[in-house]
């Protein structure tokens, strides 16, 4: 039990040279301004009154008194204003002066008080230095010695100091200034060798509690500002920041042994010497090489090092184009003679595709891991030049690997996102990422990013290129720690790269590595940076490569010698040698070779189709009945649905007993049907769970318990696969790519992203034109991502109305020229295209292609334009005769009506696709005209059905062929079937046009415009003497 003496002793200044007993290390549970020191200056008996357990009540008022000094009697005020000045606590005590007591003769009472030394400027000093430690946690990056080329930090103004043994008082002011708002806040010469109780708050004590201020300031110094910043006092969490200052301050924890150090100088020696080897050999070809940056080999084989030990056996990786040939050939160790053929311009292409640049692909591949003995799976996804667009791309692709292992924290399957500074801070992905990692249906509980922070983007200054002061500011919004480094201390970096793997590993939550470096060539091989960068070029030029540095450093402290240093770069040099000597064998580029995410099984051995045909799309009717009566009930008990849901889950009971299905039930019927064959659903976007239209409701809500909810999807069968239905962020880029990396993951699921609107995709159009489209052609990689994109003009205004039909069908890669010539047809020639546009008119065709898109027997991603107005419509109702056991998806739907009983009578065609379609009927059954016009849908677009449409033009052999469209003449599908159509005739015919008139918007935003105008394309359309003056 602590006296009285005690605690007073506590707030005395300490000289170094005084003798201090301080207690052990581990604190008090409540933090506490100063720690307790026991003091046995006075002896204990000579103060009765504190002996027994009087001295527990009296300990209690003096921390009482140390909160609040009105929070006691003004007597033990007095009392604890005396012991603290120095006073024996005998003569502290001043008996409380009587009431009536004069003013004059109160203070007379406390004289004592006033003539000890001042108490407050003993409080004031130890708030002093716990403002100071707090300073450099907060802003000791700014002055840290970051930068390689010493020739800018953060404000680029501020020169970095060099830390000695001797602090300068003078000189800290100054630089004090940069830290705190009011410099040394007031702090002295006199006070550097006063010792102080060091707050709950640091580690740099080490065993000790108390230091000196001149020995506090230096380990701080030592800790903050030399060749690490750390950012992390942002971080609202208590636990994560003492983690963090526990493994940068503690004294001397960063040390490595020697076997460390030459493994580390091996991995510079590999980064190094590629690189080298690569500009001997192709001196003229650009492959964005790693030099100034060569730390980042060892830097990533760290954190994978780490992770696997971890427990980490899968690791996905992304990052753009710099360094990439060095980490495929010394992180993933991808074969060096598949390297280096790739140079060879002689190389014939023997895949399908068209293949893309050699620092554009990716890789996967599994092995040992050397420093932990394990199995270690490593994948680089490829990637276009679009910077960062692969970010959210390797979160899904994470994110499914961990869905498929069933690792629901994060600790096996976990991604590594490489960035450059000026992409860092110039995307917008970025942050549309980094929203995503702590959503329950998109976080990948962790990802370790690595900044490769050049200090330029392309030609670009960092004061050009951001507003804030790093290029990883973004990752503050997260509560991600960022650990800048200098480049050129490899143990730094090493070490950094330690903690942030542990940090990813212990919390589950991102972390930045700002990997502070220079880039010794252009942008590119054959670039001349000092066109616009002649003085930051002129010391990139005096710079020596880190791996001289280095190599030099170890020498020094006899770590290696000279020829052992100089036998691990011949030993290298050999192994690359013999690799070129061996690619020169090459023939033929093998695109497969570079494949990310393989499929093993699905395909034959050779990667082709096990078959070419696709089995029955339809079902049998109990399990049609089946599906329909969970759609319509709630599957748990007492749970209270909102009214007007009980009225919807009603009217799909009866239309269940009816045999029919609407849009709703039809995707509930392909879904669930799916299901029961094993086959995992993830349906996610923007309000996807009740649907933007108040039509889906799969997820149904408790209208008395807050959060209580229940997915009836999920209770259809006993061993059924999973079904995830979420609600996005509001995001198109960032969540489209996302699920295209979760769809990569494996052939076995139906992943689906749903546009709130179509004309949303706008924002996501990256991942459609540089991933979705030409993701096959380019790196061999199917992927059956759905897009279901709601589209059509219903008066809504210009933005809500087109999903951009013309975008995606001008992409499609058939050639509208040519009639093919395949056998399976229709099977054939979606194998061959690079992706299926289609817009179905009824519940069933939908139905059918959702299922269509699991049974083929290879993957191709879908474009759906699913209705608005349809989802309601009284007419747009299917049977369950026409979802039964060998039906399937129509590519086209003929006319049924009294034109097909009599085609040699019918004067026009109205070739359509879509909801117009329900329109024109209505139009021709006013007019009675279902004898002289035939309508006929064309449900898939892309790949077009020439061999249907050809034998629906040969039964109408006198009508006119017109394409109608409710879309103007300039957006929609005429420009795409137009030539099309005719080539299914052989130009025997015109092929007229019905729609809107051409136009910069695609739609009005007036509602009697939009009715006019589509009473002008109905005129047109079932006028016959329409075209008659343009023949």
């Amino acid at each position: 039990m602590l006296n009285l003496r005690t605690c007073a002793a506590k707030l005395r200044p300490l000289t170094a040279s005084q003798t201090v007993k301080t207690i052990s290390q581990h604190r008090p549970a409540a933090p506490r301004t100063f720690q307790q020191i026991r003091c046995y200056s006075a002896p204990v008996a000579a103060e009765p009154f504190l002996s027994g357990t009087s001295s527990n009540y009296v300990e209690e008022m003096y921390y009482a008194w140390l909160e609040n000094p009105k929070s006691v009697h003004k007597s033990w005020d007095i009392f604890f204003r005396n012991a603290n000045a120095g006073a024996a606590p005998g003569t502290a005590y001043q008996s409380p002066p009587p009431l009536s007591t004069s003013l004059s003769m109160l203070s007379q009472a406390q004289f004592l008080v006033q003539a000890q030394p001042n108490v407050d400027k003993l409080v004031e000093d130890h708030l002093a230095v716990q403002s100071l430690i707090r300073a450099y946690q907060v802003r000791g990056h700014h002055i840290a010695k970051l930068d390689p080329l010493g020739i800018s930090c953060v404000n680029f103004d501020d020169a970095p100091v060099t830390v000695s043994p001797n602090v300068d008082l003078a000189v800290f002011k100054e630089r004090l200034r940069v830290l705190t708002v009011g410099g040394f806040y007031g702090l002295d010469e006199s006070d550097l060798d006063k010792v102080f109780h060091l707050p709950t708050t640091t580690f740099i004590g080490g065993n000790e509690s108390a230091l000196p201020l001149r020995e506090i300031i230096r380990r701080l110094e030592m800790a903050y500002c030399q060749h690490i910043g750390v950012e992390f006092m942002f971080i609202n969490d208590l636990e994560q920041c003492q983690w963090i200052r526990q493994k940068f301050e503690t004294p001397g924890i960063m040390q490595f042994t020697n076997e460390e150090k030459r493994t580390l100088l091996a991995r510079l020696v590999r980064s190094t010497r590629f690189e080298e080897f690569l500009h001997r050999k192709w001196s003229s070809e650009k492959r964005f090489g790693l030099e100034g940056c060569e730390v980042l080999i060892p830097a990533l084989k760290t954190i994978i090092d780490k992770s696997s030990e971890k427990g980490v056996d899968y690791v996905i990786m992304g990052m753009p184009h710099r360094g990439r040939l060095n980490v495929l050939a010394n992180v993933i160790r991808k074969e060096l003679e598949q390297i280096f053929c790739q140079f060879d311009s002689k190389l014939e292409a023997a895949d399908e595709g068209s293949g893309d640049v050699k620092y554009h692909l990716g890789m996967y591949h599994r092995r040992i891991n050397r420093v932990t003995d394990r199995n270690i799976t490593l994948s680089l996804v490829a990637n276009p030049s679009h910077l960062e667009a692969a970010d959210p791309v390797v979160q899904g692709k994470t994110k499914a690997e961990q869905f498929y292992c069933g690792d629901t924290e994060g600790k096996k399957v976990m991604s590594i996102l490489l960035h450059g500074d000026a992409a860092f801070a110039g995307q917008g992905i970025v942050y549309e990422t980094f929203h995503l990692s702590d959503l329950p249906s998109y976080t990948t509980h962790g990802t370790v990013h690595v900044v490769v922070n050049n200090q330029i983007g392309f030609t670009t200054d960092p004061r050009m290129a951001r507003s804030s002061p790093y290029p990883t500011d973004v990752a503050r919004v997260v509560n991600a720690p960022i650990f800048h480094v200098n480049a050129d201390d490899p143990e730094a970096v090493v070490y950094v790269c330690n903690v942030a793997a542990e940090w990813r590993s212990t919390f589950h939550k991102d972390v930045v590595v700002d990997l502070v470096c220079y880039r010794r060539n252009g942008h590119n091989e054959m670039d001349e940076p000092m066109f616009t960068q002649p003085l930051m070029y002129k010391q990139i030029r005096k710079q020596k490569p880190v791996l001289q540095k280095y190599a030099e450093l170890l020498i020094s402290q006899g770590v290696v010698n000279q020829p052992e240093y100089e036998e691990e770069i011949a030993k290298y040099d050999k192994i690359c040698e013999e690799a070129h000597a061996r690619s020169k064998d090459e023939k033929i580029l093998h695109i497969k070779h570079w494949l990310d995410s393989p499929w093993p099984g699905f395909f034959t051995l050779d990667g082709q189709p096990r078959s070419m045909t696709c089995p029955s799309t339809g079902l049998n009717e109990e399990d049609l009945t089946h599906i329909g009566q969970v759609a319509s009930s709630v599957p748990v008990e007492d749970f209270t649905i909102h009214g007007g849901l009980s009225r919807i889950l009603k009217t799909r009971g009866e239309m269940v007993k009816n045999r029919t299905v609407d849009w709703a039930l039809a995707e509930y019927m392909a879904f669930g049907s799916l299901l029961k064959e094993g086959i995992h659903i993830r349906l996610s976007g923007q309000d996807v769970e009740r649907g933007t239209f108040s039509h889906r409701h799969h997820v149904l809500h408790d209208q008395n318990v807050d959060k209580r909810t229940c997915i009836p999807m999920n209770h259809l069968w006993p061993n059924q696969a999973p079904y995830t239905v979420c609600n996005s962020s509001l995001s198109e880029y960032g969540v489209l790519g996302f699920e295209l990396g979760f769809a990569m993951a494996s052939p076995n699921a139906l992943v689906l992203w749903e546009a709130q609107f179509g004309d949303f995709h706008n924002t996501a159009q990256c991942i459609i034109d540089q991933f979705i489209c030409p993701g096959q052609a380019k790196w061999v990689r199917q992927n059956g991502i759905v897009l279901l994109l709601p589209h059509g003009m219903e008066g809504m205004g210009p933005e809500h109305s087109s999903a951009r039909p013309e975008r995606f069908l001008q992409m499609c890669n058939d050639d509208p020229d040519v009639f093919p010539k395949l056998d399976d047809f229709d099977v054939r020639q979606l194998y061959d295209c690079n992706w299926i546009v289609v817009n179905c008119s009824t519940p069933a065709n939908f139905f059918h292609v959702l299922r269509r898109q699991i049974l083929l027997p290879f993957r191709k991603p879908l474009i759906i334009f699913t209705p608005k107005s349809l989802l309601r419509h009284p007419e747009a109702r299917s049977s369950f005769d026409d979802m039964l056991p060998g039906t399937h998806f129509l590519r086209v739907i003929p006319d049924g009506g009294p034109a097909a009983q009599s085609p040699e009578q019918v004067k026009r065609v109205l070739f359509c696709t879509g909801k117009v379609y329900y329109d024109l009927t209505r139009e021709r059954k006013a007019r009675q005209m279902e004898a002289d016009v035939a309508i006929t849908r064309v449900e898939q677009l892309s790949p077009f059905p020439f061999d249907l449409l050809q034998r629906e033009a040969e039964k109408y052999p006198a009508a006119e062929l017109v394409w109608c469209q409710e879309e103007h003449k300039n957006q929609g599908y005429y420009d795409y079937v137009k030539p099309r159509l005719r080539t299914t005739i052989n130009r025997a015919k015109p092929v007229w046009y019905a729609g809107r008139e051409p136009a910069a918007a695609p739609a009005t935003g007036n509602k009697k415009t939009h009715l006019t105008e589509l009473q002008r394309l109905l005129d047109t359309a079932f006028n016959l003497d329409a075209f008659k003056d343009l023949a």
